[in-house]
Order: C-alpha cells, then sequence, then structure tokens
C-alpha cells in the first residue's frame, strides 16, 4: 500500500486540520464539519490526479471542444456517522460519483474501556464490480473499524481498485492497513499521521470523538 501524507506539503489543508485540532474551535460545530468537508474536496482534488482519463468531444455553442475527462466509475463509500461530513466534501467534487455506507462502530467489552472491538449494523451500497471505490473516514485510529467496512463492501462486488481518504490517521492503524493490503495498487492519502493511540484506542494528540465533535454526544 502506498501511503500519502498531505501534512508533508505547506497548502491550506494543513489550517483546516489544525482548527479540527484546537479546543477553543471545536465547540463550533458548523465549522468542524464544514472544516473536515473541505479537506475532502481538497483530498478529492489530490485523488483525481491519479484516475484513469481519455479525451471526448464537447459540443459547444460555436463549435467542439476537446476535453479530457475521468473514465473510472467512482463510489464514495463511507462508515456512519463520523464519515458524513467528508463524505459530503467528496461527493461535492466527484458530484457524479455512487454512494455507498456502512455502519461500523466501535465499542468497549470491557469496564476499563481497553478493550475495543467493531460491529456492522447496515450496509447500502450500489454493485462495486469494477468500480473505483473511494473509501473515506476522518479517522484511522486502529484501522479494525475500516477494515470491518471494507469486507463489508466486498460482499457486494469486487471492486477494480480502491483508494482510501482519512484526515487523521495513527502510525498504528497505517501500519495495520500495510497489512491488510500489501498490494502496491491502493493508496492511502492522509491530512495528517499522529504518532500514537491512548489506552482507550483514541489517536494522540488527534483531535477527540470526530462523530461527537460533528453532531453533538451520543449515549
Amino acid at each position: 500500500m502506498k501511503v500519502i501524507n498531505l501534512s508533508e506539503t505547506d497548502t491550506i489543508l494543513n489550517q483546516f486540520v489544525a482548527e479540527l485540532r484546537d479546543v477553543r474551535i471545536q465547540g463550533d460545530r458548523m465549522r468542524f464539519r464544514r472544516n473536515i468537508e473541505r479537506i475532502g474536496e481538497l483530498m478529492a482534488y489530490e485523488m483525481s490526479r491519479t484516475l484513469c482519463y481519455s479525451a471526448k468531444n464537447i459540443e459547444t455553442p460555436l463549435g467542439t471542444a476537446e476535453a479530457r475527462t475521468p473514465d473510472d466509475e467512482l463510489v464514495v463509500a463511507t462508515v456512519f456517522r463520523a464519515g458524513l461530513p467528508l463524505h459530503q466534501g467528496f461527493l461535492n467534487v466527484f458530484d457524479r460519483a455512487g454512494n455507498a455506507f456502512v455502519s461500523a462502530y466501535r465499542y468497549y467489552k470491557d469496564e476499563a474501556h481497553r478493550e475495543v472491538d467493531v460491529h456492522v449494523e447496515y450496509i447500502a451500497t450500489p454493485d462495486l464490480s469494477r468500480k473505483t471505490v473511494l473509501l473515506v473516514d476522518p479517522m484511522l485510529a486502529t484501522g479494525e473499524s475500516l477494515e470491518m467496512a471494507w469486507k463489508a463492501f466486498l460482499t457486494k462486488g469486487t471492486p477494480r481498485r480502491l483508494l482510501i481518504a482519512c484526515v487523521i490517521a495513527s502510525r498504528q492503524g497505517v501500519e495495520h492497513l500495510r497489512r491488510l493490503f500489501p498490494q502496491d495498487d491502493v493508496t492511502l492519502w492522509c491530512a495528517a499521521i499522529d504518532p500514537e493511540l491512548n489506552e482507550h484506542k483514541y489517536i494522540v494528540p488527534g483531535l477527540g470523538d470526530a462523530g461527537d465533535l460533528a453532531y453533538g454526544e451520543k449515549l
């Protein structure tokens, strides 16, 4: 798996990530969601460079113009609920893409909140056979929920290609995906990669719970 860490380049994306992390700004849920959405738009643009293109003739009111446009049949796939703003950012750019959703959530198996498991409950997707799937999820902590989501999507067809995007990843999560996808035709884009997970499997320094910050605390 190829890994692209976009924070290694100076772009405005780093400002949006900084605001997501900032405890003084996080209380504004609308801004939090919009920053994730904007990051999705920028990441989608970067990903668009790697798609397959061909020349097409476009009729204008005054003649014919040639344009090189993507040939990939795209499906943007995400995990409920934290993935929704990132999904929307990608959809703002790839507005003709199909859409796939899965609820893969983690829960603690012990009272000390140290043993984590992942549960898949719901899936809605088009046929993924021969499609280019953009699997987007804002936080890549252990990588287990993304793995479970991917396996759930595979029950609906085998894609031609997989591209993964996350806002913040842990090194542990990145290594988990490297083991899961040893082949070179899978690429992971990250807006930032953080050094570690804490005992509760949250990314450090991270930003907290992306779903709660975007939509409010859950029971």
